[in-house]
């Protein structure tokens, strides 16, 4: 999310951890749908990063949206790095390279996330287009090294930045190089929470797939077809990865708490000042024992700040977030929310979704999902190719939205979002093999085109 958290109540017992995240519980007539997406932006001239400061940069974009949508600016020591819409709840937000983030308001209909994101589109180009910006729909940059990318004014990337290459080697890819699209879906009690966790920790390979959309890096093919999911293999994996406890007997928001007080932290906020404490735990922190604050307790926001440092393949927040998906063009992302509802937001394709998952067992979801990364729907889980598994799931996806019933104003359910998917389905294809084709083909071995193809 694009802000950090503000409540100053200092936490007395991992009880009120536990109330925190129960308090996303929510009645099936009030779930929502939350979609974030990030795209990179770049110089239409030349097909640059664009840097931070300037008349044409970064800022200036975000000053220019400010001005025309009315929304709060999010300001850090005289920055701006983010807008919030109060009435709507949605927000915009820069990533650590300037991806430019739209955190989408909770919405009944993937209708509706549709005709938010094609409004965001339209403000941007306005403001974009005169400062000569373009944005790319991809997973990955395909043409740029880290030493090129400018890095946002925000005083917890700066802390990231040190920590990252500590824990493994591709943090600073993650951070500087990457874009995903992600849907945030809500539960109805501890038990319907983990059943959609499960099917969908399980399931993320499948999304991983479909999505696959980064095959370049520095300008030529990287050998894999999300290299967006390969970067997530070892960025830092004590806060990353399938989660094999959450398959276990007892799983619940507890056993999230346990996991999350053993997180390594990144920092703690204090006023408008990122205090840096990477590498000591929330535990530690919890038992006045941070060694930055000795004897103090944390506070309500300082556990959801951490809870937002912690990068599984699926979230747990107050809602689900599902993380495995790349960055795409913009008439793609609907699919993403439109894939996991369908599967996850009725419960008949629940169950089925379930019932086709249940009896995989940590090795088998860990080797697929190393798997996936560079073999796409070849990748392999006990006797079956994942493209079979991929193709049940947007049966599922697509009887999911039909019994739902949510209809536009053409009289068209939700199924119709599933499109591009069905696309890729009959083709056999991957995105990241479609463009892998282009580039040893017509891009005659230069991946300058996608800046054209793939741009919004």
């Amino acid at each position: 999310m694009a802000r950090d958290q503000i409540d100053m109540t200092p936490l007395q017992s991992r009880d009120e951890l536990v109330a925190w995240l129960s308090a996303g519980v929510k009645p099936a007539s009030e779930f929502r749908i939350g979609t974030e997406h990030e795209k990179t932006p770049f110089t239409l001239e030349g097909h640059h990063p664009v840097p931070y400061e300037g008349a044409h940069g970064i800022g200036a974009l975000l000053e220019g949206m400010q001005l025309l949508l009315g929304w709060e600016p999010i300001m850090e020591r005289g920055n701006i790095i983010g807008l919030y819409d109060v009435t709507g709840g949605g927000a915009i937000s820069l990533e650590p390279g300037g991806q430019f983030e739209l955190s989408g308001a909770p919405v009944e209909t993937v209708h509706q996330t549709q005709s938010e994101l094609m409004a965001h589109l339209a403000q941007v180009r306005e403001i974009a287009a005169p400062l000569g910006i373009g944005f790319l729909g991809l997973g990955m940059t395909p043409s740029w090294s880290r030493a090129q990318i400018p890095v946002m004014p925000k005083g917890r990337y700066k802390i990231m930045t040190n920590y990252m290459p500590k824990v493994g080697q591709y943090g600073l890819d993650m951070m500087y190089r990457t874009c995903t699209v992600q849907t945030n879906l809500d539960f109805s009690s501890e038990a319907d929470m983990v059943k959609k966790l499960r099917v969908s920790v399980a399931l993320q390979p499948v999304a991983t797939a479909l999505f696959a959309n980064s095959p370049f890096t520095e300008g030529k093919p990287n050998g894999f077809l999300s290299f967006r999911s390969e970067i997530w293999r070892d960025t830092d994996n004590a806060r990353a990865g399938m989660i094999p406890w959450a398959f276990e007997d007892g799983m619940g928001f507890e056993r999230w708490v346990d996991y999350a007080l053993d997180v390594p932290m990144y920092f703690v906020k204090r006023g408008d000042d990122y205090i840096d404490v990477s590498g000591s735990s929330f535990r530690d922190f919890f038992e006045g024992r941070n060694s930055a604050f000795p004897g103090e307790r944390p506070t309500l926001s300082d556990w959801a700040n951490h809870l937002s440092t912690i990068f599984p393949e699926v979230r747990l927040k107050r809602y689900l977030e599902m993380r495995g998906a790349d960055g795409v063009p913009w008439g793609r992302l609907p699919a993403l929310p439109a894939f996991w509802v369908g599967l996850l937001y009725d419960d008949t394709s629940l169950d089925a979704a379930w019932d086709l998952v249940k009896h995989w067992n940590a090795a088998e979801r860990q080797a697929l999902r190393d798997d996936v990364p560079r073999f796409g729907f070849k990748a392999r889980i006990k006797d079956r190719y994942l493209f079979e598994i991929a193709r049940e799931c947007l049966t599922l996806a697509h009887a999911g939205l039909r019994r739902r019933g949510r209809i536009d104003h053409l009289g068209r359910d939700e199924s119709r979002h599933l499109e591009p998917l069905d696309q890729i389905i009959d083709s056999g294809q991957t995105p990241a093999e479609e463009m892998l084709a282009k580039f040893h083909g017509p891009w005659h071995g230069s991946v300058e085109p996608a800046y054209d193809e793939y741009a919004f």
